[in-house]
Protein backbone atom coordinates (compact mmCIF):
# COMPACT_ATOMS: atom_id res chain seq x y z
CA UNK A 1 0.00 0.00 0.00
CA UNK A 2 1.49 3.20 -1.00
CA UNK A 3 0.79 7.02 0.59
CA UNK A 4 -0.21 10.06 -2.23
CA UNK A 5 3.87 10.45 -2.55
CA UNK A 6 3.96 6.69 -3.60
CA UNK A 7 6.05 6.07 -1.16
CA UNK A 8 5.40 1.90 0.69
CA UNK A 9 3.96 2.24 3.48
CA UNK A 10 2.94 -1.57 4.18
CA UNK A 11 1.58 -4.53 2.79
CA UNK A 12 -2.26 -5.72 2.76
CA UNK A 13 -2.46 -8.94 4.77
CA UNK A 14 -6.05 -9.96 4.79
CA UNK A 15 -9.75 -8.91 3.63
CA UNK A 16 -12.29 -8.58 6.48
CA UNK A 17 -16.28 -8.84 5.43
CA UNK A 18 -18.53 -8.95 8.11
CA UNK A 19 -21.58 -10.71 8.57
CA UNK A 20 -23.90 -7.75 9.59
CA UNK A 21 -22.13 -4.50 8.20
CA UNK A 22 -21.68 -3.48 4.47
CA UNK A 23 -17.70 -2.28 4.77
CA UNK A 24 -15.27 -4.44 4.39
CA UNK A 25 -11.84 -3.71 5.77
CA UNK A 26 -8.43 -4.25 4.57
CA UNK A 27 -5.77 -5.58 7.16
CA UNK A 28 -2.61 -3.63 6.47
CA UNK A 29 0.68 -4.81 8.37
CA UNK A 30 3.10 -2.15 9.06
CA UNK A 31 6.81 -2.59 9.85
CA UNK A 32 7.55 -6.30 10.94
CA UNK A 33 10.97 -6.28 8.68
CA UNK A 34 14.57 -7.76 9.72
CA UNK A 35 12.27 -10.29 12.06
CA UNK A 36 10.18 -7.75 13.94
CA UNK A 37 6.84 -8.34 14.21
CA UNK A 38 4.72 -6.65 12.19
CA UNK A 39 1.79 -4.44 13.26
CA UNK A 40 -1.89 -4.62 11.70
CA UNK A 41 -5.03 -2.55 11.51
CA UNK A 42 -8.09 -2.47 10.05
CA UNK A 43 -8.40 0.31 7.41
CA UNK A 44 -11.70 0.76 5.86
CA UNK A 45 -12.00 -0.29 1.73
CA UNK A 46 -13.87 3.01 0.93
CA UNK A 47 -10.52 5.10 2.01
CA UNK A 48 -8.29 3.09 -0.18
CA UNK A 49 -7.85 4.95 -3.80
CA UNK A 50 -6.99 2.53 -6.68
CA UNK A 51 -4.71 4.50 -8.83
CA UNK A 52 -2.61 2.38 -11.90
CA UNK A 53 -3.02 -0.98 -10.75
CA UNK A 54 -1.74 0.48 -6.88
CA UNK A 55 -3.89 0.75 -3.34
CA UNK A 56 -3.09 4.33 -1.95
CA UNK A 57 -4.03 5.75 1.57
CA UNK A 58 -4.19 8.85 1.21
CA UNK A 59 -2.56 11.34 3.65
CA UNK A 60 -1.44 7.85 5.15
CA UNK A 61 2.49 7.82 6.29
CA UNK A 62 4.35 4.48 8.03
CA UNK A 63 4.02 6.77 11.77
CA UNK A 64 0.37 7.31 11.56
CA UNK A 65 -0.26 3.99 10.79
CA UNK A 66 1.85 2.94 13.81
CA UNK A 67 -0.04 5.13 15.79
CA UNK A 68 -3.69 3.35 15.21
CA UNK A 69 -4.85 0.81 17.53
CA UNK A 70 -3.32 -3.18 16.69
CA UNK A 71 -5.80 -5.43 14.96
CA UNK A 72 -5.89 -8.73 17.29
CA UNK A 73 -7.68 -12.09 15.66
CA UNK A 74 -9.84 -13.60 18.14
CA UNK A 75 -8.55 -17.10 19.16
CA UNK A 76 -10.10 -20.28 17.25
Amino acid sequence: MYHNGRDRIGTIDDLIVGLTSPTPYLIHSVGGGSGLTAHRVAVPFSSIQIVDKELRLPDATHESMKALPELKYASD
